[in-house]
């Protein structure tokens, strides 16, 4: 058995006192990126962690399968702005996806941004794109290393050329045009400098920008310097009659809606007209002052409400469609009609009402699945939307609905034959009682004779369902007889603001005790062995598996932890932790939170002696949405506490020019899926 001997990462005495409890964080140093020490540090590990996937024999060949499925052309949904059609295209081993425009939709495509000419090594993305009203400009972000920052240009969508300004300091902003291309109005950040580097992603500020000028000349439209902490994002209604504020605090789904009439005084201030942070609103569109509203007040699986702006007192509001058994996912206004899309059981159902309430049927979908994307607009005849499944690739398909034809217009053809294989979806039971839904993909006439490979993934927070999807890596990992399961946990949306509300802040432990049921559950079923059984989870989803790993090592045969949260008395300090105290807490101010927290923290729950499972930790040099902090930290405290030996692997991997994930290049993906790959292979001793 191979001994690992890890790069010696001193211990400083460093501690801190929380609510009477004195912390020790020895690894603090690992903080600065930059300094000599950490540069150094990191460098010695990524050679122990490549040194040895370099020698794993079945890397190449892994790499090999994985870059013959991932080369088939994978298409956007189109969407229609003006006289054009535009839609993103990449070819298969492209490393961004470039964009195309068309005048009709049987015309040839002519590229309008390539965005793999940004940079030679593909890690400069398009990020945000934004089309004028009348499709002749073009506002887009290119992010550089896989940063949320990202800065923003204007192309004449007719010639190609650039304008020259250059908008900064924006991150995860929405563009709203103005619909007489004057301009378009953005939410931004201090420019670096200006404020305490504590408060670099506070004081958030919607601008107008005026094209053809400098972004000193900006406008600013709206601030609230009384309250740092609220984040805008602006946008324009499709009537062009009025300007919008999404007002949001962190990652909390709770929200405000503001508004003010676009041509009226630009000093005029914004209507508050959803002003108390009561629940979730979401403007899916208007008829003049009667604004739709999509909203989980009174309705945690959402409803749809109509409210005239010039009565806007609650008990005044219009209920258009009620609140279903089933969670309303979106919503939107085509062809005079309301298209709701809804989760039944993690898979999406499309139902149509007019814009009075009224049922107008339903479109039937492929098979169980979710939607990808989805285009339309309140005056089209047509829509597009994008389908996919775990063995079903990404196809586009036009809805006519003069003649309520679904048809496909675009199908992807990938060298992979699905036909041998299934998915399916069962249910088991956690800890307290509650009923968890999974999927299983895998080889049709699996023999359940508890020794098949199984690969099983998570997530559980933040409001984010993990929907059926389709992903070429991962079909490198069925066509060698694994398993891949996917746990729908709590702290996700799939059955609405309940499931979420019971995987957040002091129900976090429900969301790792769903996780753990879910491995003993295909243990118990024979599918696999805890000897046989990979965990993997990025970002929320790394903090899911250190738990995990942490709580029950016995449990799993190798855990892939990427991008992962995992000091959690100091998460929030980092980029834009901060916005996460509404879903984890606050251990720093509140003493009832760092109870809790401290419990399940990962860097603060490993103990020595324990022999942990072979771990591959993946982060990246430039994330600065989870700083790699975090991942160093954890590596260090683990290697420690094996006493610089240990017959299982326990290592980091960091990845160059890289971030969460943000634009990832394709060369970068299948570079990462090999490694992963491999080291499982090797741990299961598979061919």
């Amino acid at each position: 058995m191979q001994e690992f001997k890890y790069p010696v990462a001193h211990q400083d005495n460093v501690t801190e006192n929380y609510h009477g409890t004195s912390v020790a964080d020895p690894y603090r140093w690992l903080e600065d990126p930059e300094s000599p020490q950490t540069l150094e540090w990191a460098k010695a590990e990524n050679r122990i962690t490549q040194n040895f996937l370099k020698n794993i024999p079945a890397r190449e060949l892994i790499k090999a399968r994985l870059t013959v499925l991932w080369n088939y052309p994978r298409y956007s949904v189109p969407t229609k702005k003006g006289n054009y059609y535009f839609f993103s295209k990449n070819d298969g081993l492209q490393n961004q996806a470039v964009v195309y425009r068309q005048e009709a939709l049987d015309d040839e495509p002519a590229v309008l941004l390539d965005p793999n000419e940004f940079s030679e090594d593909g890690t400069i993305a398009l990020v945000n794109q934004t089309f004028s009203e009348d499709g002749t400009l073009l506002a887009y972000g290119a992010s550089s290393s896989g940063s949320d920052w990202q800065e923003i240009r204007i192309r004449k969508v007719a010639t190609g050329e650039d304008f020259s300004e250059v908008i900064q300091w924006t991150k995860f902003t929405s563009i709203g045009w103005k619909h007489d291309n004057s301009g378009f109005y953005y939410g931004r950040f201090p420019e670096p400098g200006s404020v305490p580097a504590e408060d670099q992603i506070n004081f958030s500020k919607v601008y107008f920008h005026r094209i053809g000028t400098p972004q000193s000349q900006d406008v600013l439209v709206y601030e609230r310097p009384d309250d740092k902490e609220l984040t805008f994002q602006p946008f324009v209604s499709d009537d062009g009659q009025y300007l919008l504020l999404r007002v949001f605090r962190g990652t909390e789904p709770k929200n405000r809606l503001y508004y003010r009439e676009i041509g009226s005084d630009e000093a005029a201030p914004f209507v508050r007209l959803l002003d108390g942070a009561d629940a979730s609103y979401t403007f899916i569109g208007n008829r003049g002052p009667l604004f739709y509203i999509q909203t989980d007040y009174e309705a945690p699986n959402q409803r749809i409400i109509a409210i005239d702006i010039g009565n806007p007192a609650r008990e005044n509001w219009q209920e258009l469609i009620a609140e279903q058994t089933d969670s309303l996912a979106f919503a939107m206004p085509i062809n005079q009609q309301l298209v709701l899309v809804y989760l039944h059981d993690v898979h999406h159902e499309i139902k149509l009402f007019g814009l009075d309430g009224s049922p107008a049927g339903e479109i039937a979908l492929p098979t169980l699945g979710s939607i990808t994307g989805l285009s339309g607009e309140l005056n089209d005849s047509e829509m597009f939307l994008s389908f996919a499944s775990y063995l079903y690739p990404t196809t586009i398909f036009r809805y006519d609905f003069a003649k309520a034809e679904l048809n496909v217009f675009r199908a992807p053809e990938t060298k992979f034959d699905a036909s041998g294989y299934i998915t399916k979806q069962v249910f088991f039971t956690s800890k307290d009682g509650t009923r968890v839904p999974m999927f299983l993909t895998h080889k049709k006439g699996l023999e359940l004779n508890g020794d098949n490979p199984t690969l099983l993934f998570g997530y559980g927070g933040f409001n984010i369902s993990l929907m059926p999807d389709f992903a070429p890596s991962r079909l490198a990992w069925i066509e060698q007889d694994g398993i891949f399961a996917v746990a729908n946990l709590r702290g996700g949306s799939e059955y609405g603001e309940k499931w979420h509300l019971d995987g957040m802040l002091e129900k976090k432990q429900n969301v790792f005790d769903d996780f753990i049921a879910a491995a003993e559950w295909l243990i118990n079923n024979k599918y696999t062995s805890s000897e046989k059984l990979a965990i993997e989870g990025g970002s929320n989803g790394g903090l899911l598996v250190a738990a995990c790993m942490l709580q029950r090592p016995d449990l799993y045969g190798a855990v892939i932890c990427r991008v992962p949260v995992i000091d959690m008395l100091r998460y929030h300090k980092f980029t834009v932790g901060r916005y996460w105290t509404t879903e984890y807490g606050n251990a720093e101010t509140n003493a009832d939170h760092f109870k809790f927290m401290y419990a399940y923290s990962p860097l603060h729950n490993v103990k020595a002696g324990v022999v942990y499972p072979p771990l591959l930790i993946a982060t990246a040099d430039t994330d600065d949405r989870v700083v790699p902090a975090h991942a160093k930290k954890f590596a260090a405290t683990l290697q420690a506490a094996a006493n610089y030996k240990s017959q299982n692997p326990l290592l980091i991997r960091i990845e160059q020019k890289a971030g969460h994930g943000l634009g990832k290049p394709t060369s970068k993906l299948i570079e990462e899926m090999s490694d992963i790959y491999a080291f499982l292979f090797r741990h299961f001793e598979m061919e």
